[in-house]
């Protein structure tokens, strides 16, 4: 029944002085040893024998428990200092045994004590007891000085390696010009002593130091370091000479991080800035380890690369953050595209075009009018794979938590992206997250009725609170540290005040008759504001969960004659100001703020007519506010002088979420489409709302790109696509314009509005030429006839209306049942359109007369392309079929059915061999006109658990004059091999959902407008 403990044992000869016949428990650092047992003695480990493998580390919450016990407090009676030794010495048992026996004696030396571990001072940290090593450096040099003599020169060799990188084998086999199993003999010889990690990585071992072995390394051979490291980096040279490692060989990795913190240890600066400031080096890098980790170094090393010069490391710093979210997706993107869309004055550029040029025959694109266009936001980061509902600052603002769809927690370095955290935290979609004042917690609230706890520097899981009966929308915890209260709200009409002391609710504040969206503590903790679908925002005592006051949201929207119960409004949102005089409340499209003590409403803002505002936060310095709204934009309003101070583009759909940092100099959004934008706020402010609408219209003529758009809503402007230079623009119309087109010459411009008017406009000076009343709705197009004198147009309704401007005469087409999709000129004073209804028609526009009728479709035909020769017409269709027609007999020639979603476009090649069709699942395919067989399928690799392929709706589509290339938009841009169907180039635009794409006849140019209303003039590199 006795139990021997032999602990700590580094000799074999110890078991020889122990011959009992009794279990055995034995500890050591030397794994070796263990071949010795049962070897010495006739009696002693004749039985089973037992190996268990120790953590290096105790978890977070072991190692608090530990320090309590040698200091007899409880652990939430622990000084913060508590939490940082823990995670200085990672949890060292042998660092948190050694310092808790010192507190018991001097208990007032918590920082002391942390602080020497954090300078690495070990020989300070030392203990005068029986004990066999009275300091922390002495029990840590043991093992090494048990190693061979042969052997200390290569664990000496181990101090180059950074902190947190696991080294593959690879490294040290260059290192020591060694045979891989040569190496690995050695590093196991490491391994059993306890002196180094390994883990299991495909054919390979990686292996790393715990961070006290690390320090203690340094701090012993520092006078060698500089040695050490310049050996490593030259060894790297040497091996690799000019070429960077290709990503086949599978342990590279280590040396992009391993090289780039060797360079900066020993101040190698021309090799250091040699290796990060080439875009060699960043494709390569980013491939293996994404964007974050680089800009984090770019960061990290600032102040040895900025020794000449900022402006390149801020250059390609930018090019990263800015770009990070592309950079993390597969398939990976060209990153000399990406570099050709930078500023012309970024060395990131420069590096692009040299590249682009040698590269002669791959097809890259000159984006020539982008010297407009400025970026405002600081860092773009796609960590979730869904949308993100909500992301918050920590007090520190150094870290972001986000979450989502995807039921992830994530929480990443604010200043480069890199991801700290990654949480499996839920089973449904995690609405709201929140950091604890003191960012030592995140709290996570869900669609399955749990809050959860998170320690935000482990991931590991305080607290579950499952007294919610329904969804639970918002979690927020209270401002000061010290206490740590979480209020939580749901569909269940509840809001709760929990307490994470605490296993079970504290307060549970009753009195909505409706879910609760959103709650939030006031500046000084003493109250909580809620906002309900019952219309209503009431004020709770936090100490008591008494309802203080209630505001009736819904009296100010009520029209007169409706009475308050009739009004259905949903309110959103809080904020409160930051003195807590006054609170910040969101509903449909308007801002209201409201006096606390009075309840008296101070001012309200309709902040648009045409979507409604998702989120609001105030800034710190209560002027500012920021709402985040579902057309995928973000405004910041003045409250005081309910005016509009910037309007942030960016998002690619709805935003859900925007906060501001805690100084308020920062605030990121949130959306669905995956992404978290951080901005700085002076910058924004500073921008301009100016935006196109993505009805446009080009020609081509005489080398000049001339492109007449939509400016504002209410203006035509005429661009010069080459120089960027508006020539001429127009006055504010009285209606928004809706559609517009230019003549061929380039004398003459018309366009329709939303009030369904038309007019034409002289060029030269933008004088309004003639006008017509044409339709009661919005006019959808308008084309010139060749000879100019004649305009056509539609609506959204089934009448073509042909007008003679300069006669003033009308003629209407008129025997489409459903509103018409679009029409195109044909020879012989002859029109095509194609409507809703599933009918395509032949008009003859001097008499208005249909000639002939084609009863194509049973759902909306949505797109038609004529032949070059003119003998066939194609038609695509919302009921995911396309089909080949006969002008002559006026049958169908073939039915093309291999589409799985909505045919959305079509289009013939010029050599009549050909046609493309484009659907709303992203994928275009290409057939044979004579024969109706499928030649091609046109499909990037599927992105991210089935992310469109074309980043959404192929809505255009144009073939090269050679018929060998196809541009296709939709999400973006992309280029395709029509031979072979394989994707040549993707040109990814700041928006997305590109109406259309305007080549010229040579294929070398293309103009679009993305959904934030910015211009793209595209030119063959």
């Amino acid at each position: 029944r006795s139990l021997l403990v032999l602990d700590d044992i580094w000799d074999s000869w110890v078991l020889k002085a122990f011959d009992n016949q009794c279990q055995v428990l034995i500890t050591s650092r030397d794994r070796s040893f263990f071949a010795f047992v049962g070897i010495f003695s006739m009696f002693l480990f004749l039985g089973n024998k037992y190996e268990v493998h120790v953590e290096s580390g105790l978890a977070h919450e072991k190692g608090l428990e530990i320090l309590s016990l040698f200091v007899n407090m409880k652990i939430s009676e622990l000084p913060e200092q508590a939490n940082s030794l823990v995670r200085e010495c990672k949890g060292s048992p042998l660092v948190i045994s050694l310092i808790g026996a010192l507190l018991r004696d001097f208990p007032s030396r918590w920082e002391y004590y942390l602080r020497q571990l954090q300078n690495k001072q070990f020989k300070r940290i030392r203990k005068s007891s029986s004990y066999d090593y009275e300091a922390l450096d002495e029990a840590m040099s043991i093992s090494v000085e048990q190693l061979d003599d042969n052997y200390k020169d290569y664990y000496k060799d181990l101090s180059i390696l950074p902190k947190d990188v696991k080294v593959p084998s690879k490294v040290l086999c260059i290192l020591w010009d060694m045979e891989t199993e040569e190496v690995e003999d050695i590093l196991q010889e490491f391994v059993n002593k306890s002196l180094l990690f390994c883990d299991r990585n495909g054919k390979s071992f990686h292996y790393y130091l715990h961070d006290l072995q690390l320090d203690f390394l340094t701090e012993k051979n520092r006078n060698q370091l500089q040695e050490l490291h310049k050996n490593i980096v030259n060894q790297y040279k040497k091996y690799y000479k000019l070429n960077t490692p290709v990503l086949s060989q599978e342990d590279c990795i280590a040396f992009y991080q391993l090289v780039t913190f060797l360079s900066s240890e020993v101040l190698l600066i021309y090799e250091l800035r040699d290796l990060m400031f080439s875009l060699d080096w960043i494709k390569a890098k980013t491939e293996l380890v994404g964007p974050a980790h680089l800009i984090h170094e770019y960061v990290e090393y600032s102040s040895i690369l900025d020794q000449k010069d900022s402006t390149v490391r801020e250059n390609f710093q930018e090019f990263l953050s800015l770009n990070g979210h592309l950079l993390g997706r597969q398939p990976f993107p060209d990153i000399i595209q990406l570099g050709l869309c930078q500023p012309e004055t970024s060395e990131v550029y420069q590096q692009a075009k040299l590249h682009a040029q040698r590269e002669a025959g791959t097809f890259y694109l000159e984006w020539i009018n982008k010297k407009s266009l400025k970026n405002l936001y600081r860092l773009v980061v796609r960590p979730h794979r869904d949308a993100v509902y909500h992301a918050c600052f920590s007090k520190d603002r150094q870290r972001i938590a986000s979450c989502g769809a995807d039921k992830t927690l994530q929480v990443f370095k604010a200043e480069s992206g890199e991801r700290l955290l990654e949480i499996n935290a839920h089973d449904d979609e995690i609405l709201c997250c929140a950091f604890s004042a003191d960012g030592e917690f995140v709290a996570t609230c869900s669609s399955e009725k749990k809050v959860k706890v998170w320690n935000s520097r482990t991931g590991q899981c305080r607290c579950v609170y499952e007294e919610h009966s329904e969804q639970v929308n918002c979690c927020q915890f209270n401002n000061k540290s010290g206490q740590y209260l979480l209020a939580t709200c749901s569909n269940d009409t509840f809001i709760k005040i929990w307490d994470l002391n605490e296993k079970y609710c504290r307060n549970t504040m009753i009195g909505h008759e409706n879910a609760v969206n959103h709650c939030r503590f006031s500046p000084n903790d003493e109250y909580v504001a809620s906002c309900s679908t019952d219309g209503t925002v009431k004020l709770w005592e936090a100490r008591s969960g008494n309802e203080l006051k209630s505001i009736e949201i819904k009296d100010f929207f009520k029209s007169a004659d409706e009475q308050p119960d009739d009004v259905e409004v949903l309110v959103k949102c809080c904020s409160w100001s930051r003195n807590g005089n006054m609170i910040l409340v969101v509903a449909k499209n308007k801002l209201l703020l409201f006096d606390i003590e009075t309840c008296g409403l101070l001012t309200q803002v309709i902040v648009s007519h045409h979507s409604t505002i998702q989120y609001c936060d105030f800034c710190p310095g209560d002027e500012l506010v920021a709402v985040a709204l579902s057309h995928c934009s973000v405004e910041l309003w003045n409250i005081k002088s309910l005016s509009k101070v910037a309007y942030c583009r960016g998002h690619m759909s709805w935003v859900h979420c925007v906060t501001f940092s805690p100084d308020g100099s920062l605030f990121l959004t949130s959306s669905d489409d995956q992404t978290i934008r951080i901005w700085e706020t002076k910058k924004v402010c500073k921008s301009s709302d100016a935006v196109l609408k993505s009805e446009l219209d080009v020609v081509f003529h005489n080398g000049e790109v001339m492109i007449l758009a939509i400016y504002n809503q209410k203006h035509l402007q005429l661009i010069n696509g080459n120089t960027d230079n508006v020539i001429m623009q127009t006055a504010a119309q009285e209606s928004p314009i809706s559609c517009c087109c230019l003549s061929e010459d380039l004398k003459f411009a018309a366009f329709g509005q939303e009030s369904g008017a038309i007019k034409v406009l002289q060029l030269s000076d933008g004088k309004v030429l003639k006008s017509c009343e044409a339709y009661r709705t919005s006019v959808q197009h308008c084309r010139f006839t060749p000879d100019c004198q004649t305009l056509i147009s539609s609506a959204h309704n089934s009448v073509i209306q042909v007008w003679n401007w300069q006669l003033s005469e009308c003629v209407f087409l008129r025997g489409h049942k459903e509103a018409i999709k679009d029409f195109r000129l044909l020879e012989n004073s002859k029109i095509l359109s194609w409507s809703f209804d599933g009918t395509v028609k032949v008009w003859n526009i001097t008499t208005g007369n249909p000639e002939k009728d084609f009863a194509c479709h049973g759902g909306a035909v949505l797109s038609c392309a004529v032949s070059p020769d003119g003998s066939k017409f194609s038609s695509a269709s919302a009921d995911k079929t396309a089909k080949i027609w006969s002008f002559e007999s006026s049958s169908v020639l073939h039915e093309l059915k291999d589409h799985e979603a909505c045919v959305r476009c079509c289009t013939f090649s010029p050599n009549n061999k050909l046609l493309a069709t484009g659907d709303d699942k992203g994928e275009i395919r290409i057939w044979d006109i004579l024969t109706g067989a499928l030649l091609h399928f046109c499909s990037p690799v599927t992105v991210d658990e089935g992310e469109p392929t074309h980043g959404g709706w192929v809505t255009d589509l144009s073939f090269s004059p050679d018929s060998k290339m196809l541009v296709s938009s939709g999400g973006y841009l992309k280029w395709w091999n029509v031979t072979t169907g394989e994707s040549l180039q993707t040109f990814y635009t700041n928006g997305t959902n590109l109406k259309s794409i305007h080549v010229s006849p040579n294929f070398k140019v293309y103009v679009t407008v993305d959904n934030l209303g910015i211009l793209y003039v595209l030119q063959k590199f």
